[in-house]
């Protein structure tokens, strides 16, 4: 944070000063006592198992601390500045907001959303942008209620533009976000079902999505997945520039003749009537559709193309998503971060499409928090399963099992079923042999990742 003191935050939160000088300065947010950077404000939450507001006073008695919020009015008072509020996340967000108004006005945000591909389109639209500008972009899964304003607060007067992953699992929060970070450009990568168990359906995860838009002024720009059928047809009310990138005619911005090469996608590219062609260093249709918004994003915000093309084209990914890990002996390829119905296709795609030696196997566990219809989502994908290049399934969990199902039903293939991790990974372990591939997809809460280093301390190395 730039030129900000606990006066400040008093005008932001509305709070009352409890103790300590409103002209102390402050840099930097904290919400985890362990975690202090210098000159921070503690802003202490109230959890299920600790209440943080115990912290306040070892917090300040630390060198690195600045001051603290407070929702308690009994809280020891100190030589450094409490400043007592009603509520800490309420307070947090207010922060964030007074900021993003008064201190990042100059500031071209893009807001990243969708059920699928956010933290990928993300790092994309990041990569593209900074061929032409000074971008920060947010780090790690901070994209909620707690790490939008958190992210805000790291961003200065030395940044051009922005790119901010915005999430949402439960009604009413993209609203808040929005209208925190208010941003210039929004992107929406697709509506899937991820988190229909609380929204219902996908046309009300499409209207929560889209509450991207609540705090962009009008003549800012939203651009859409147009080979989305929920997004194709997007009729907004807001006054903004809706632009589409995707693989149909209609779309501004078009990848056309998508194919593989050395297991990495390869195709040309229509931006706004200039055709380039890219060869990316990831796999993947979906990465093609990412890598068409990430150019909508940089040729709408003045970033050149072949430029933005270039940077592109050095994009490696990062951890757990699609992300290959091999020593000449086996391929790994770790997509378990998380998992919908759609990202899970997107992953056996992926498989299919790659040339190995060996045997393609694919280790696929339960996706989470997909409602009641889940054995019906999950056998769905078995389904779609079943005339992919893939010589082997593996399944975790009871809701994975009905993947198998599918698979069982309409073909061949042979499946193996796990009701723990640590017997997947025994069966794996005796018998990957050199030259296999193994994809591994499941929901993050599923814990593939050890499976994984398991098979890579046994296997790979």
């Amino acid at each position: 944070m730039e030129n900000i003191t606990v006066k400040d935050l008093l005008e932001a939160t509305g709070g009352r000063l409890l103790c300590g000088s409103e002209d102390t300065v402050v840099e930097h947010i904290c919400i985890d006592s362990r975690n202090l950077k210098g000159n921070d404000l503690f802003v202490p939450f109230i959890g299920e198992k600790v209440d943080a507001h115990k912290f306040v006073g070892q917090v300040l008695d630390q060198d690195l601390s600045a001051a603290s919020l407070s929702s308690r009015e009994d809280i020891p008072l100190h030589n450094k500045p409490i400043i007592l509020i009603e509520d800490s996340l309420k307070a947090l967000q207010a922060i964030g907001r007074w900021y993003r108004k008064n201190r990042l006005a100059h500031l071209k945000i893009v807001g990243v959303t969708g059920s699928v591909g956010k933290t990928s389109t993300r790092e994309m639209v990041s990569t593209a942008l900074s061929a032409g500008k000074d971008v920060f972009s947010t780090k790690g899964n901070f994209n909620g209620q707690i790490g939008v304003p958190l992210t805000l607060s790291q961003m200065s007067s030395k940044d051009e533009m922005a790119v901010l992953e915005m999430g949402m699992s439960l009604p009413g929060e993209m609203e808040i976000i929005s209208n925190i970070a208010c941003v210039d450009m929004a992107v929406v990568t697709n509506i899937g079902i991820s988190h229909i168990e609380n929204l219902g359906s996908q046309e009300a995860i499409r209207s929560e999505k889209l509450h991207i838009l609540d705090g962009m002024n009008e003549g800012g720009t939203l651009i859409l997945n147009g080979d989305d059928p929920l997004l194709a047809d997007y009729t907004q009310t807001k006054k903004v520039n809706k632009i589409y990138y995707g693989t149909t005619n209609a779309c501004r911005y078009q990848a056309m003749n998508i194919r593989t090469e050395n297991n990495c996608a390869v195709f040309e590219a229509n931006c706004d009537g200039k055709i380039v062609t890219i060869h990316l260093k990831v796999p993947g249709v979906h990465n093609v559709l990412n890598t068409m918004a990430a150019l909508a994003v940089a040729m709408e915000s003045g970033v050149d193309l072949d430029k933005a093309v270039k940077a592109i084209e050095g994009f490696e990914g990062f951890d757990r998503r699609l992300q290959i890990l091999t020593n000449g002996s086996i391929t790994i390829i770790d997509d378990a971060y998380n998992a919908s119905p759609d990202s899970m296709r997107a992953a056996l795609q992926v498989l299919d499409s790659m040339k190995c030696e060996g045997k393609k196997v694919a280790v696929l566990a339960d996706m989470l928090e997909l409602g009641p219809d889940s054995p019906r989502y999950h056998f769905e994908v078995g389904s779609y399963a079943v005339d992919k290049r893939i010589d082997e399934y593996v399944f975790i969990g009871e809701l994975a099992s009905w993947i198998g199902r599918a698979i069982d039903q309409y073909s061949e293939i042979p499946t193996h079923y796990f009701s723990t991790n640590d017997k997947a990974a025994d069966y794996l372990c005796e018998n990957l042999k050199p030259s296999d591939m193994v994809l591994f997809k499941g929901s993050n809460g599923m814990n593939l990742k050890e499976i994984i280093q398991i098979v890579k301390e046994k296997v790979i190395e």
